[in-house]
């Protein structure tokens, strides 16, 4: 059917067409009169995800995800929400609220679940197009009521929101306080132990006395060295002293020298006196007595020099083993100042563990405890819901413009339909689409024939009232 057959028929059948369009107009109207007046409020947050966390110092890695601003969406339309918007609007303590309930559900379930289904019904939560804004629209009957009721939503959303953030931080704290506790007990433990240690010890470790000690052991060893290598010395001169009966000491030794040349000297005179007074002359035995005094003080010399070379090499060895005891005595204390170190080191290793354990849940304890007492949040209210002074429904034009559109649409059908149910031929097109034959002729409008024309409005009339051979 083309859009002149479809004009057409609307000129043939304007009365159906005017009066289904009249009726439709009509219907919507009277409807949009009858429905009751609702009013919305509106309420906006905006979330900063950028801003990094005040008392952590970072962003938080799940704000920058694109799921989040679909969780907070989430998260405002969820019964923990809406469950505190009740408390601060006081809904729960609403005695025609329960009545309703109870008519409603027979006292079955929760009055506050119930509650909260109902005002989710007529929430409208949703998030900005390529923004951080969330918009929350509630509609009630009650302008007053819609306003609060979207600023309840709001500020539960924003404690809500804070307790998400501080309840983690207060799990922790409570744990921390407990690790704390016994890292401090570890702590004195340890401390406590490490001063028993010093006590028990009476000294207090430390590198400088050990290192006093070392080198005081190493002064020992050198004297040790030393004094070995005279003993050996004396030692040996002795031992050779002993084989030989003369040694280089004695050999050298001035008096001796002397007393040799002098006794060599009065045997010599005593040979001479000999050969020449005889073995009885006083003077051979006053020369014999001389040369046998000078021998002892000789043989007396000699022995004076060896036992000094015996008392020498005595001292020596004695003190070699007064150095060799103070020397090991010396390395014994060294090895045990070692092992109180090793073992003070161990304590105080231990010490400083505990201590920076207890330094690091000390710290994370401040922060947990800084965190959960926070009440800064990254949601902020941008726009706060008043009481609207128009109602958002029913929408009166847009109510019209749809009964426009849809009668219009409805009248053109109710004209078409009974047009094929009472069809006529009112174009060309039509007689030789009904007929199949050529077209010879077209009768005038007898509405347009001139008033003089009574024969040809008569014919046409004959015509038009024979639908038998029109095919009607």
């Amino acid at each position: 059917m083309t859009l002149s057959q479809i004009f057409l028929i609307l000129r043939a059948r304007w009365r159906s067409a005017l009066v289904t369009f009249a009726l439709l107009m009509g219907l919507v109207v009277a409807v949009t009169l009858l429905l009751p007046r609702s009013y919305t409020g509106t309420g906006s947050v905006v979330l900063d995800v950028k801003s990094p966390d005040p008392v952590a110092g970072v962003v938080l890695p799940g704000m920058v995800v694109s799921s989040y601003m679909a969780t907070q969406v989430d998260v405002m339309q969820s019964e923990r929400v809406i469950r505190r918007a009740i408390h601060m609007l006081k809904l729960d303590k609403d005695a025609d609220l329960r009545a309703v309930w109870q008519e409603v559900t027979e006292g079955q379930g929760e009055f506050e679940t119930w509650l909260a289904a109902r005002i989710l019904r007529k929430l409208d939560v949703k998030p900005g197009k390529e923004s951080n804004v969330i918009v929350v629209q509630y509609t009630n009957r009650d302008p007053e009521l819609a306003a609060k009721t979207a600023n309840a939503v709001v500020n539960a959303y924003i404690d809500t929101t804070l307790e998400l953030r501080t309840e983690p931080a207060k799990q922790f704290n409570a744990q921390f306080d407990e690790s704390t506790k016994s890292l401090r007990e570890a702590l004195e433990v340890a401390q406590k132990r490490l001063s028993d240690f010093q006590q028990r010890n009476g000294i207090t470790i430390s590198d400088e006395r050990l290192d006093v000690e070392n080198a005081r052991l190493n002064e020992l060893s050198a004297q040790v060295t030393q004094v070995q290598s005279a003993a050996n010395e004396t030692s040996s001169r002795q031992a050779e002293a002993g084989r030989k009966g003369e040694m280089q000491e004695v050999l050298t030794n001035p008096m001796i020298m002397t007393l040799t040349a002098s006794v060599s000297m009065q045997e010599a005179r005593l040979n001479e006196m000999l050969g020449r007074l005889g073995d009885q002359n006083p003077q051979v035995i006053d020369l014999r007595a001389n040369i046998k005094e000078m021998r002892e003080r000789l043989n007396a010399e000699k022995a004076r020099l060896i036992s000094t070379l015996t008392v020498n090499n005595s001292v020596n060895q004695s003190r070699l083993q007064a150095l060799r005891t103070s020397m090991e005595d010396q390395r014994t204390r060294v090895l045990k100042l070692k092992a109180q170190r090793d073992e003070a080191g161990v304590l105080q290793r231990d010490l400083e563990n505990a201590q920076r354990g207890y330094d690091a849940a000390f710290a994370k304890r401040n922060q947990s405890n800084l965190e959960s007492q926070t009440t800064q949040t990254n949601v902020s209210v941008i726009q706060v819901a008043t009481t609207p002074a128009f109602p958002s429904s029913p929408r009166v034009l847009l109510n019209v413009a749809i009964g426009l559109v849809l009668g219009g649409a409805i009248a053109i059908v109710v004209a078409v339909l009974r047009e094929k149910r009472d069809w006529r031929l009112r174009t060309d097109a039509d007689v030789l689409e009904a007929l199949n034959q050529p077209l010879l002729g077209v009768l005038p409008d007898r509405q347009r024939l001139p008033s003089s024309g009574r024969t040809l409005r008569l014919m046409a009339q004959r015509v038009m009232s024979r639908p038998k051979l029109i095919g009607q």
